[in-house]
């Protein structure tokens, strides 16, 4: 028992701020990061060892998170909260106003991708994994990684221009 909790330590560790960027990337006030933490690290230490390799263990617990976060979703799926709600609003009242709009309006304008869109941004450009660690975590080809990266690109851009376009609209009006 000791022993799988060392090695399931060591392992973890080392990637606990990419694992910990991915979560709060994913849940965006939807739910405690820390909670979706905790359980994804439970469930990755009861199935430690079906672990292949100890290079996949970051991919492990994406992996785990995702399906931990899609059971979460399925269980609130009546209960979601209305658009407009406070659950947009940002944490970090340290951060300055700007910052927190911007991050206001990148996380509105994710949470309009498809769920592959968006996990791909999240996984590249925010967890700084690479192509090919994504096709894994995702259990997708590479061509199609990519493109779910240039389309939810693209529509990240087309929807944050139309955002910028309101607020330069409306503070002129």
């Amino acid at each position: 028992m000791k022993d799988k909790q060392d090695a399931f330590l060591k392992l973890y560790e080392p990637v606990h701020e990419r694992f910990e960027r991915f979560c709060r990337a994913r849940v965006y006030n939807e739910m405690d990061y820390r909670d979706l933490m905790n359980d994804s690290l439970l469930v990755a230490y009861e199935k430690f060892d079906s672990l292949r390799s100890n290079e996949a263990f970051l991919s492990f617990l994406f992996s785990i998170c995702v399906r931990v976060l899609g059971n979460y979703h399925q269980k609130k799926r009546e209960n979601r909260i209305p658009e407009g709600s406070m659950h947009l609003e940002i944490r970090d009242r340290n951060a300055n106003p700007q910052t927190r709009a911007d991050i206001h309006y990148l996380y509105k304008a994710l949470a309009q991708l498809s769920e592959d869109q968006r996990e791909s941004i999240i996984l590249f450009e925010i967890s700084g994994f690479s192509i090919r660690e994504i096709t894994v975590i995702q259990n997708a080809s590479e061509s199609a990684v990519k493109q779910r990266l240039k389309r939810g690109r693209e529509k990240l851009m087309e929807i944050l221009t139309y955002e910028a376009s309101l607020k330069t609209v409306s503070s002129h009006g």
